[in-house]
């Protein structure tokens, strides 16, 4: 057989073990999916979590893992998504690698003690991005416990400019600090300043303003009127 021959043979050799292989692969997640359940997302702590520490989107990937388990092995009350986690904390230490439950996570409290606002029933603490905030400072005093209006600008899109709504109206302002200035050179050229809040959020509102923040152009907040 010519070199050329060879080369085609074995080709196709290779090709018939890698067909054959992915049929074994296919044929074992069967029987595995068949035995314990399809796989479910599952939120995992990567790193051990305290008592106490607020649970925030941007913990995705750095203390919390989503994974996918077997449904017969994944507890009864295991937190799926992160929008069910954010705003909440561990009620007890999780060490790495476990998972997620309800029932061991809580809103935190807080007492109306020197300048905390309380977070009535329903409503969980949650931080988010922000530009332009310091015009809530301009009345005098601290902002915190104000409410505002969180206002959302979309990326353009092909025929439009974007857009701009109120993504979550009178919520109440826990906390406010600045965490990045005016880049980019020349004063008044640069990107505004960024903003941590804490706001007062039910879940569905979580979500919402979580999914803003990965997504859009701006978020931005002014004082409810």
């Amino acid at each position: 057989m010519s070199r050329r021959g060879r080369a085609a043979a074995f080709g196709l050799l290779a090709l018939g073990c890698a067909a054959l292989a992915a049929v074994i692969a296919d044929s074992y997640g069967t029987s595995v999916a068949s035995q314990y359940g399809e796989l479910r997302p599952v939120l995992v702590a990567s790193r051990d979590l305290s008592p106490g520490s607020v649970i925030d989107a941007h913990d995705l990937g750095r203390r919390i893992d989503v994974r996918r388990v077997p449904a017969s092995f994944v507890p009864p009350d295991a937190v799926a998504a992160v929008g069910d986690a954010v705003g909440r904390a561990p009620a007890a230490p999780l060490p790495a690698g476990s998972y997620l439950l309800d029932s061991q996570l809580e809103v935190p409290h807080r007492s109306r003690n020197g300048d905390q606002p309380e977070i009535a029933d329903g409503l969980r603490p949650v931080e988010i991005a922000v530009t332009g905030a310091e015009a809530l400072g301009t009345g005098g005093g601290s902002p915190q416990g104000m409410r505002v209006d969180v206002v959302v600008t979309t990326e353009p899109d092909v025929g439009d400019d974007g857009r701009t709504f109120i993504a979550a109206e009178s919520v109440e302002l826990l906390a406010l600090s600045e965490i990045g200035g005016a880049a980019g050179g020349e004063e008044g050229l640069g990107a505004a300043p960024t903003w941590n809040a804490t706001l007062a959020l039910t879940r569905d509102q979580a979500l919402r303003l979580i999914q803003a923040e990965n997504f859009a152009r701006q978020v931005r907040l002014m004082p409810h009127v």
